[in-house]
C-alpha cells in the first residue's frame, strides 16, 4: 500500500509539473501577443502598464504555486531520479532554457517510473497466487568482489523482494568482499551447510555474480557441498579471466598495489570482512589464472550449470567506473559489460546472452540492479523472476 501511495504521489506530481509548464507556455505567449497589441479591447502593455504588471504578476504567483507543489511531490516520492538528476534541477533552475531542459528530463523519469512500478504491481498481484519462483530448493545469491550483503543497501538492488514476492524462499552468500576464490569457497561450503541444517532444505540452487560464480564453482568441486547443491547460475562470471586485469597488474608498479590492497583491506575489515585480501581477489581475476583453475575445477555431474551475460552497447551507457574501464576491456577482451568480456561469460549447459534493442546496452552492475534503474527493453526484476521460474519447471 506505501508503495502505491509513493506511485500515486510520483504521477500526480509529473502530471501537475506538465500543467505547469503547459500554463507557462501559454502565459508567456499571451503576454508577448499583448505587448504586440494582440488585444486592443484590453490594452495596450506600453500605455496600461500597470494591467500588465498586476496581471503578469498574478501569473508568476499562480504558476510558482502550481511547480512547487509538483516538484516537492516528485521529489519526495520519485526512486529513479536519483541525486545527480535531483541536484542538477536545482542548480539549473535559474538557468533559461537549460532549467526547461531539466524539467522536462525530470517529468520523464517520473512519470516513467511511476507507469512502470504500477504495471509491475498489476503484473505480480495477477500472477500472486501462482508462486511462480517458489522453487523445490531455497535460492542462495551470492554476491561478487568488493562488495557485501549490507542489509542496508542489497547488493542485488530489488531483485530479491521481486522474487520473494512470486513465491521464491531466498538466502545471502554473507562471505568476505575480496578473498582468493579457495578461501571465498570454504566460506560459501560453510554458509550452505548452515542453510540446509537450519532449513532442512536438502539442497538449494545458487545464482552467482561475477566472482561469485567461481567462489561457487571452487566450492562444489573441493569442498564436501555438492551433494547439497541442485543448480549453479553464474551471473556475468569471468570464467576465462580478464585479460584487462593482467595488463593493469604488470603495468602498476608493486609499490602501488600494495598501497591500493592495504587501504581496502582496512576498510573492508571495518565493514565486516575477516582477513580481507585485495590482492588475492584481483589475481584470481586474471586470464592466467583462470586459465589454471579451469584445468582443475570441474563441474560435477550431479549439478546442472548454466550461465548468463551481457554487454554494454557504449560507454557512456554505463555508470562510473565501468564507463571508464569499457574502452580498457575492449582493447583487451573486446565486446563487455563494463569489466568483463562477452567471451568469458559461458559455462555449463545452457548460456543466455543479454542486450537491449537501442544503443544502451546492459552493464556489469544493470545485472544485479545495483543502479535500480528502469531499463528500456531490460526489465531486471522480470528477468530474474523468469530465471527462477525457469529453475522451478526444471524441477530444482
Amino acid at each position: 500500500m506505501k508503495k502505491k501511495k509513493r506511485l500515486n504521489i510520483c504521477l500526480a506530481g509529473s502530471i501537475i509539473l506538465c500543467i505547469f509548464l503547459i500554463l507557462a507556455t501559454i502565459a508567456t505567449i499571451s503576454i508577448i501577443a499583448g505587448y504586440f497589441g494582440a488585444y486592443p479591447n484590453i490594452g495596450d502593455i506600453k500605455t496600461d502598464w500597470l494591467f500588465w504588471l498586476v496581471t503578469t504578476l498574478i501569473a508568476i504567483l499562480s504558476l510558482s504555486v502550481i511547480f512547487w507543489i509538483g516538484i516537492i511531490m516528485v521529489y519526495l516520492s520519485s526512486q529513479q531520479l536519483g541525486i545527480k538528476v535531483r541536484v542538477l534541477g536545482i542548480v539549473f533552475g535559474l538557468i533559461p532554457i537549460a532549467n526547461l531542459v531539466m524539467l522536462g528530463k525530470i517529468i520523464r523519469i517520473s512519470f516513467s517510473e511511476a507507469v512502470f512500478e504500477k504495471r509491475k504491481i498489476k503484473l505480480n498481484e495477477k500472477r500472486k497466487d501462482l508462486k511462480i519462483c517458489n522453487t523445490r530448493y531455497p535460492i542462495l545469491m551470492v554476491h561478487g568482489v568488493f562488495f557485501r550483503d549490507f542489509e542496508h543497501f542489497n547488493y542485488w538492488g530489488r531483485i530479491p523482494e521481486e522474487l520473494t514476492y512470486n513465491g521464491a524462499t531466498v538466502f545471502y552468500g554473507n562471505h568476505n568482499s575480496a578473498a582468493a576464490v579457495m578461501d571465498s569457497a570454504k566460506e560459501l561450503a560453510q554458509r550452505i551447510k548452515e542453510i540446509v541444517q537450519e532449513t532442512n532444505c536438502g539442497k538449494i540452487n545458487v545464482i552467482a555474480h561475477s566472482k561469485g560464480g567461481l567462489d561457487m564453482r571452487a566450492a562444489i568441486a573441493t569442498t564436501d557441498i555438492a551433494p547439497y547443491i541442485a543448480s549453479l547460475t553464474t551471473i556475468n562470471t569471468p570464467h576465462r579471466g580478464c585479460e584487462f586485469a593482467n595488463y593493469l597488474l604488470h603495468k602498476i608498479p608493486e609499490k602501488q598495489q600494495l598501497a591500493v590492497a592495504d587501504s581496502y583491506n582496512k576498510a573492508a575489515a571495518k565493514l565486516g570482512d575477516t582477513n580481507p585480501d585485495f590482492l588475492s581477489a584481483v589475481n584470481d581475476l586474471t586470464s592466467e589464472s583462470c586459465n589454471e583453475f579451469n584445468t582443475k575445477v570441474f563441474n560435477n555431474p550431479n549439478v546442472y550449470y548454466q550461465s548468463v551475460g551481457s554487454k554494454l552497447n557504449r560507454s557512456t551507457s554505463g555508470r562510473f567506473p565501468l564507463n571508464f574501464t569499457y574502452h580498457l576491456v575492449k582493447l583487451f577482451d573486446g565486446s563487455n559489460d563494463g569489466l568483463v568480456g562477452e567471451n568469458s561469460f559461458p559455462w555449463g549447459s545452457d548460456f543466455k546472452m543479454l542486450n537491449t534493442r537501442k544503443a544502451r546496452g546492459i552493464s556489469h552492475g544493470d545485472m544485479i540492479d545495483l543502479n535500480r534503474e528502469n531499463i528500456k527493453d531490460f526489465d531486471v526484476r522480470e528477468f530474474y523472476v523468469q530465471l527462477v521460474a525457469d529453475l522451478k519447471s526444471k524441477g530444482f
